[in-house]
């Protein structure tokens, strides 16, 4: 990558809706790092801005793309080679500040490729935001409603539920092959920011404190109220309630998540997250 060390680069990714934005845009704040900016992309989205490999789009977007199997890649991509690197550093390098120590580039299906961009870029860091996935999914129903009326991308909340576990099934599947990985958790950004950053700073070497301020206030009340009323099953997607809990709550507490409630992360027994705590 000529005159770009590796080591520099931090991969955010999180599925839509996870806090992935709000997240690298504190982090991209800190005084020593730089994120993508004005790149004239949704989100600033490193994805959309290079050619090597496919964007979420192309495997079916939000709440779809983990289903696709070449959307996960790994160091066995025949994608990976110095070229490919190059090419895909060279699309970010205009929106970056490069006289920044780290320089962050966040993409949700970074969620599901951190074996390939560590293969690719060796010693780079990989954070991966995590939130609750009955969260999720009517996030994701909320913020639809404003950017598609396209049929063709509906989603039950059971659909995004199931997309969510397939996506982080494949997350614990690649986290024992990466070096400087990290999970952090929406709800722990919340409740306590000082725990959840202090390991942030600590995987990235940081100086100083990342912005506490950022995520005061965001509870997701609201979404703990539209799930609440959705215990009536004469609501619409009430049924949808009724679904998850039966078949999926088992599933979901696996990764440390009630479905009844939906403020929380709680440390499991086999929780797979735990050896990137």
């Amino acid at each position: 990558m000529a005159d770009l060390d590796p080591t520099r680069l931090v991969f955010v990714g999180g599925l839509h809706r996870s806090g992935t934005t709000p997240f690298a845009r504190v982090l991209g704040d800190h005084p020593e790092v730089s994120g993508l900016t004005d790149t004239g992309v949704r989100e600033d989205e490193g994805q959309h801005l290079q050619q090597v490999y496919a964007k979420a789009k192309m495997h079916g977007g939000s709440g779809r793309f983990a289903y696709a199997s070449a959307a996960h890649l790994t160091e066995d991509s025949p994608l990976i080679g110095p070229d490919n690197a190059r090419k895909i550093v060279d699309a970010w390098r205009p929106f970056w500040d490069l006289d920044a120590r780290l320089l962050v580039e966040k993409s949700p299906p970074n969620i599901i490729m951190g074996r390939f961009l560590q293969a690719m870029y060796p010693g780079s860091a990989f954070i991966v935001v995590v939130r609750h996935p009955v969260t999720v999914a009517l996030s994701n129903k909320k913020w639809r409603k404003f950017v598609s009326r396209n049929p063709r991308k509906f989603q039950t909340l059971t659909g995004m539920v199931d997309h969510w576990l397939t996506a982080h099934a494949l997350l614990a599947q690649d986290l024992p092959h990466l070096d400087r990985a990290l999970v952090i958790h929406y709800e722990r950004l919340v409740s306590d920011p000082d725990h959840e950053l202090s390991r942030v700073e600590a995987l990235l070497g940081l100086s100083s404190p990342i912005s506490r301020t950022a995520f005061t206030g965001q509870h997701g009340s609201s979404y703990a109220q539209w799930w609440e009323e959705l215990r009536s099953p004469w609501r619409p997607g009430g049924w949808q309630r009724q679904i998850i809990e039966r078949r999926q709550s088992a599933d979901v507490w696996d990764f440390g998540y009630d479905v009844n409630d939906l403020g929380h992360h709680e440390t499991v027994s086999g929780d797979p997250f735990g050896l990137k705590r």
